[in-house]
């Protein structure tokens, strides 16, 4: 089976959809079946995406380019103040 990348959007429409189905009486395996997904896949859905909104999807995402961000600023200003500070050793 060829492996298909969701977006976050597509994997919590379709955890919301699994818990539908659940709330009628289907089991698992016929829930990941009627999805097209892997049980495991299920499993490590809802285990990452259990009980967010898309809005706090979208959030989240946001959230965590800023962070990367704001790690690369730190890391090149800490950089550049042991540069400045190796320079100040050696003139002095």
């Amino acid at each position: 089976m060829a492996r298909r990348h969701y977006r976050s959007e597509e994997i919590i429409a379709k955890l919301r959809e699994a818990e539908i189905l659940l709330a009628q009486g289907m089991k698992v395996p016929d829930v990941v079946r009627e999805l097209g997904i892997h049980q495991v896949t299920y499993y490590r859905w809802r285990k990452e995406y259990g009980g967010m909104r898309v809005n706090q999807m979208k959030r989240l995402k946001e959230l965590e380019t800023e962070n990367s961000r704001l790690r690369r600023a730190v890391s090149d200003l800490t950089l550049d103040k042991m540069i400045l500070q190796e320079a100040a050793k050696g003139n002095f």
